[in-house]
Formats: structure tokens, C-alpha cells, sequence
């Protein structure tokens, strides 16, 4: 690993790279601003999984500069080189700030990223069937994620099942074994 880079000068957004990207390697510029990303997004406080692409193996695009993520995203990916894989810690108001981003994300949560700079190339033309596209293929995101939400709280929830079952059967063998500990004496 690399040393910290604080790219913000007050603490907020911190790049610690990973793995370097090839020298030669693109960079995201006004040419090529849509960036693609491989991420994992975990709690600082917690260290909980709250969002990845890595379970279902998406990519997530945008363009850089234009608001459509947290500001820690727009300032750090600016940085990065195809290839480059960087943890980003990112303070509250370079996150979700006060409000957080609930149920996952609480109020004044520090967040760690890993991401990986897949790809970066121009916009599209706006014409109207390219819309149209970005949207359908935004649903198609959004269903993706929300059928890996629902999977990952199935998963925890048979978890947290096997948990209480595991549990029970240790109380009844804790049971059976007082009961049978008791009215054993020693003969004489």
C-alpha cells in the first residue's frame, strides 16, 4: 500500500492507492469524463458492506463533475488511472452528510470505498434513442441491485436463523446436563 493523499486539505476525502495503474495508462478528462467503476462501499465505524459491485459483478458509470454522486466520488476518481484500484475515506460532508442515506447509511457516516477504475470514455451524444438507452439501462441497474439487496438480506436473515438454532441446541445440552448432573451421588 501507498501513503495517504488528502486531496481535499482538510481530512475529507483521503486516497490511499491499492494498485498503481500502468504509467501509460487513461486518465479521466473533459474528453472522457464517463467513468466505469468496480466499488465496494463499507461503514468506517462499523466496517459493514453497505453497497459492491463485486457480488454481481456490475459496473457503475458516471459522468465526473456533474453531481450525480457524493462529492468525495466527483474529487477522487478525477485522480485515478484505468486500473488503479484506491480505498477513499470520505468525512460526512463529502458523503451523505447529516441526513445519511437511510436504511444503510446513517446520519454523519464516514465511509470507506474501494474502487477500481475500469474505464473512462466520452459521453454519449444526447440524442433522444441515447436516453432512452441510458435510462433502460439504468432500470436495469437499479433491478440488478435491488434483486442483490433482497439476496444479501435473505442471506442474513438464514444467518441470524442458523445463529438462534445454533443457540438453542447449546442451551438444551446445557440443560440436559444440569439435569443429569443432579440426584447422582456416590454410593458407599
Amino acid at each position: 500500500m501507498s501513503e495517504e493523499i488528502d486531496l481535499t486539505g482538510d481530512g475529507g476525502v483521503i486516497k490511499k492507492i491499492v494498485r498503481h495503474a500502468k504509467a501509460d495508462a487513461d486518465a479521466p478528462t473533459t474528453d472522457t469524463p464517463v467513468v466505469d467503476v468496480h466499488y465496494e462501499g463499507v461503514l468506517a465505524e462499523t466496517g459493514e458492506v453497505f453497497d459492491t459491485t463485486h457480488e454481481d459483478n456490475t459496473i457503475f458509470s458516471f459522468e465526473i463533475g456533474k453531481g450525480s454522486v457524493i462529492k468525495s466520488w466527483d474529487i477522487a476518481l478525477r485522480t485515478m488511472k484505468v486500473g488503479e484500484i484506491a480505498k477513499i475515506k470520505c468525512k460526512p460532508d463529502y458523503g451523505y452528510g447529516s441526513a445519511g442515506s437511510p436504511p444503510d447509511i446513517p446520519p454523519n457516516a464516514t465511509l470507506i470505498f474501494e474502487v477500481e477504475l475500469v474505464a473512462c470514455r466520452p459521453r454519449k451524444s444526447s440524442n433522444l434513442g441515447s436516453a432512452s438507452e441510458e435510462r433502460t439501462r439504468l432500470e436495469e441497474l437499479k433491478k440488478q441491485r435491488e434483486i442483490v439487496a433482497a439476496t444479501k438480506e435473505e442471506e442474513k436473515k438464514k444467518r441470524e436463523e442458523a445463529k438462534a438454532a445454533a443457540a438453542a441446541r447449546i442451551q438444551a445440552k446445557l440443560g440436559s446436563k444440569k439435569v443429569q448432573g443432579k440426584g447422582k451421588g456416590k454410593a458407599k
